[in-house]
């Protein structure tokens, strides 16, 4: 009975992981009707610019974390000001072909500013031991379980009572009508892509200090995928859920059935769930009149 309480709380602590990228991930297409397939580079990028700033200042670890995450606001605004904007009224085929691009283009930056070796991430804290019971997690795990959390409490919050919330569901209904009413739909896009840029950050962050930085970081952005679809491609918050579930269910699979099926466990949970409901868990069904 232990082993399983462990698995499924270790299941959780890797799924809020999970959830924090894929809250990004649907933050943008809530946004912008986009996906963005960098997603996972932006989060590995901020653990090289982390590890980078431990480097730098040793033993100060809010230092090293807040800069990262400042880093990550000038990575999103960067990325929505002088990638995505220029790409606004191009086909949607065109502007996810720009974030593919984008994608090899972090990666392969990463490689030559740094190099293709894993590192571990110390910033001083993170890698002791809290007992819940008699199951142990990292502080880095339970930190991330907090973390997603309060980015599900803040984002319901945020869409339900505040003024931008609510323009970005507006801008999300219907772009061209909100533009008529005087939303700025650029404004609205570049706080989705900083917002998401942040997420991703910290998800980068918590995953280098339960395991290590290196380029192969960004295979967390493919892992929340599945994520996104099971909570809902437009459902910030049930992508959040999805994630806490892919966690759950993969590391079931991988502690009771083997290793190799844990690495498909999320994608055959997806096949099953998108049978019975195309637009996920928690998305809304997309009425077409004819």
């Amino acid at each position: 009975m232990q082993y399983l309480v462990d698995q499924i709380v270790s299941g959780i602590a890797v799924g809020a992981i999970y959830g924090l990228i894929a809250m990004g991930l649907a933050l943008i297409y809530k946004s912008t009707g986009l996906a963005n397939f960098a997603q996972g580079e932006m989060a590995m990028l901020i653990a090289y610019i982390a590890w980078t700033l431990a480097g730098l200042m040793p033993g100060h670890p809010w230092l090293v974390v807040g800069g990262a995450l400042v880093a990550s606001v000038v990575l999103g605004l960067a990325i929505e000001r002088l990638i995505m904007r220029p790409m606004l009224g191009e086909p949607v085929f065109a502007t996810v072909m720009v974030t593919i691009a984008l994608a090899v283009i972090l990666r392969a930056g990463a490689m030559l500013i740094w190099d293709p070796y894993p590192h571990a991430l110390d910033i001083g804290i993170g890698r002791g031991v809290v007992m819940l019971g008699a199951t142990g997690l990292r502080e880095a795990q339970l930190a991330a379980i907090l973390t997603l959390m309060a980015a599900l409490a803040g984002f319901w919050a945020f869409f339900r009572y505040s003024r931008i919330g609510k323009a970005m569901r507006a801008v999300a209904a219907d772009s061209r009508a909100a533009q008529l009413m005087g939303i700025s739909a650029a404004r609205i896009h570049a706080i989705a892509w900083t917002a998401s840029a942040v997420i991703a950050g910290l998800a980068g962050i918590f995953f280098a200090l339960l395991y290590d930085v290196s380029p192969n970081l960004y295979h967390v952005g493919l892992k929340s995928f599945p994520a996104t679809i099971l909570g809902g491609l437009d459902s910030v918050l049930g992508s959040g859920f999805g994630g806490v579930l892919i966690g759950v269910a993969e590391n079931l699979a991988g502690g009771y059935l083997a290793s190799s099926i844990k690495e498909i466990a999320g994608f055959i949970v997806i096949i099953a769930v998108l049978m019975i409901r195309p637009f996920g868990l928690f998305g809304e069904r997309d009425i077409e009149r004819v």
